[in-house]
């Protein structure tokens, strides 16, 4: 019953609270009760999930639960069943522990708020369909969690549903996530037509003895592992908004911001990182799109940093992160990195939703201000926000000291990363480019994030002082989520990078390969390589370096050189420094005023309008569809189909009748005249019939 609980216990809330706590049925649930019942029974998930990991992760005790007979149609098998292993237990742990605490935060933030018990059944709906995807034993039931989960983040998207922009931008992020979810929909369909079976089990199985089968295709013919690995990979570029599929996530900012923290953190936007792990035996004999993926990866990893850098409001900011640190997960599962994919998406779960909830925190305290041009000098008026956006900051960074277990959670993932690229280097040049891409990105992550530190908290206050006179520390049921958020962004990279990374024990036990830095040592080049090797305390091999000025830099550790580990550092440290000289030693003020007087120049207003791409899109595919849709309405609908059919057929009648109707004149003559030619038309017929 474990799993049992932790999957339907946020469906429960969500039936309840949606039925019985709205404004029909009021006369059996309050407010309170909805919020306590839906948050209570997430935060019974919440724990659970947590003894699940330590169940499966550490114990090794897998599950198979089956719930019900669900497809049986011809060849066709799709239980309801869960898939318990290390890769979902990690899963349930991140959902449910994110969207308990982005509801137990919801109370403070949405306490203005009239519909609340709609506002938190669509979050506990959100988070069943989330668990179905991940629980999920076949490719139907994760398609079936991964539509839920397309429908629940509509709802939350355009919760404000009589605000114009919030009903744009959910159906933009429907329809976008439609477009890729064609690609998963051929995909699922191409794996029941090569393997028979949509079962996990099955199809991973039967994976070598089709390695080599070929499909024909939009008139040519692919490799049946390629051609699944890249339609799956359509939809996961949806979900989890990579380059071209990217355009609703900002967008999704329109929601209140519990929403943007639950789907940008932890839920939605990872769903397609988990589908390339949960499939990675189809990834592993797909060089071409893995190669694809770590590129296409770097490259959105690099896009979106480089937006992030002049956006000025503060969700847009950090949504445009969420964005960047996702490309970091899908080079890492390019190059074959899947446990470094899943090590930074659980640290970025929590370091990521506790930015979003700071942000949140702000943006309550300033009554509902998001332009950073109009914060600053805020910090002694929200302490507790301050020093929890120093801690998100400092883990999104990656601050840490290399060749230790010293360091902020995305010290350890990132930096994972960024090493998993290295050691592909050699054998792949989309791996060579991911890891120099990852290196760029990361300068600009540190320059982003801390001018938005520097926007918000320091300096003089650039909006109205009324606002900043009444501007409080948001409440203890907002600052909760905080406090242990912070812990996670504190201490979740150093706890459990032996584990992910295989370090220790048999963590995966087989739900994912392992790639730790170790594994990698031989890929270095030979100069790197020291003649001697000591062991450090921690049972890591680091060897002298060979000498020189410079050597040091040269000597291996973890696997690594040395220059390889501090890189990523220096990159955090900079970024740092030049946000440090232009927004604190410098003039916020003055750097306002100059853009507002001179428009930036042509590269600002380049990445303000984020690459023109929702412009391109709009003058191309949007405005070619409504062309198409009009003449299909106009000339298709209303002139063929409605002209010549039902319209059509009332127009002749109308047309018939009104002729007729003129035989009515009054006059006897008239009507004697029609009787008369119906007595010789009847004549006629009659004589003709006895002639015959």
């Amino acid at each position: 019953m474990l799993y049992q609980i932790i999957v339907f216990a946020p469906l429960l809330g969500a039936i309840i609270a949606g039925l019985l706590g709205t404004r029909f049925g009021k006369q059996f649930l309050n407010e309170k009760f909805s919020m306590s019942l839906t948050t209570g029974l997430l935060f019974v998930s919440a724990l659970l999930s947590w003894v699940a990991l330590f169940k499966v992760g550490f114990g090794h005790n897998e599950a198979q639960v089956d719930v019900l007979r669900w497809m049986d149609v011809g060849d066709m098998k799709a239980n309801w069943a869960f898939k318990i292993d290390t890769l979902t237990a990690v899963m349930l742990v991140v959902v449910n522990s994110v969207s308990a605490l982005v509801h137990l935060y919801s109370w403070g933030y949405m306490e203005d708020d009239n519909y609340k018990p709609r506002f938190f059944a669509y979050l506990s709906l959100f988070t069943f369909a989330m668990l179905m995807l991940v629980t999920s034993d076949n490719f139907i039931q994760l398609f079936f969690g991964w539509e839920g989960v397309g429908l629940a983040s509509y709802l939350l998207i355009g919760y404000y549903y009589k605000k114009p922009s919030a009903n744009a931008a959910a159906i933009k992020a429907f329809v976008t996530n439609r477009v890729g979810d064609v690609g998963l929909a051929l995909g699922v369909m191409t794996i029941f037509l090569v393997f028979g079976s949509v079962e996990f089990d099955t199809v991973f199985s039967a994976i070598a003895d089709n390695a080599d089968r070929r499909l024909p295709f939009l008139g040519m013919e692919f490799n049946a592992m390629e051609l699944i690995a890249a339609l799956l990979f359509i939809g996961a570029m949806g979900k989890s908004a990579q380059f071209v599929l990217h355009v609703w996530l900002p967008d999704a900012m329109e929601g209140p911001t519990p929403v943007s923290a639950l789907i940008h953190a932890a839920t939605m936007v990872t769903a397609g990182v988990f589908l390339v792990c949960r499939a990675h035996p189809i990834y592993e004999v797909a060089p071409i799109t893995s190669g694809f993926i770590t590129a296409m990866g770097a490259f959105t990893a690099l896009f979106a940093a480089t937006v992030a850098l002049v956006q000025n409001d503060i969700k847009r900011v950090i949504a445009y992160s969420t964005c960047s640190q996702l490309g970091y997960m899908f080079f890492a599962a390019g190059v074959g990195a899947y446990n470094a994919a899943m090590f930074h998406l659980f640290t970025h779960a929590f370091f990521k939703a506790l930015l979003f909830l700071c942000a949140g925190s702000v943006i309550h305290a300033l009554h509902h201000e998001q332009d950073m041009r109009q914060m600053g000098g805020i910090r002694k008026k929200v302490p507790w926000t301050y020093a929890a956006m120093i801690i998100g900051t400092l883990a999104i960074t990656g601050i840490g000291i290399p060749g230790t277990s010293i360091g902020f959670a995305g010290f350890f993932s990132k930096d994972a990363i960024i090493e998993a690229a290295y050691s592909g280097a050699a054998e792949s040049n989309a791996a060579a480019f991911a890891f120099w891409i990852g290196l760029v990105a990361a300068l600009m992550t540190s320059f982003y994030s801390w001018r938005l530190i520097f926007m918000t908290f320091h300096g003089n206050f650039r909006g109205d002082h009324h606002t900043l006179d009444h501007a409080h520390e948001s409440p203890w049921v907002m600052r909760l989520p905080l406090v242990l958020l912070s812990l996670g962004a504190v201490f979740a990279g150093a706890i459990f990078y032996k584990y992910f990374m295989g370090n220790t024990g048999d963590f995966w036990h087989g739900a994912l390969p392992i790639a730790a830095g170790d594994h990698h040592a031989a890929l270095a080049p030979e100069y790197m390589v020291a003649a001697a090797e000591t062991h450090a305390s921690d049972g890591h091999h680091a060897e002298p370096h060979p000498g020189g000025l410079f050597g040091w830099l040269f000597a291996k550790v973890h696997g690594y050189p040395f220059w390889v580990l501090l890189l990523p550092l220096v990159m955090s440290v900079t970024g740092f420094v030049i946000a440090w000289f232009m927004y604190i030693r410098g003039s916020v003020e003055d750097k306002i005023a100059t853009i507002e007087e001179t428009g930036g120049g042509v590269m600002y207003r380049f990445l303000l309008n984020k690459w023109y791409i929702d412009e391109l899109y709009d003058a191309t595919i949007v405005k070619f569809t409504k062309f198409l849709g009009d003449k299909f309405w106009k000339i298709g609908d209303e002139k063929i189909i409605d002209g010549y059919g039902p319209n059509g057929f009332a127009k002749l009648a109308a047309n018939t009748s009104k002729r007729l109707s003129k035989i009515q004149s009054g006059y006897l003559y008239h009507y004697a005249f029609i009787m008369l030619l119906g007595v010789a038309v009847l004549i006629v017929v009659a004589f003709r019939g006895i002639g015959g």
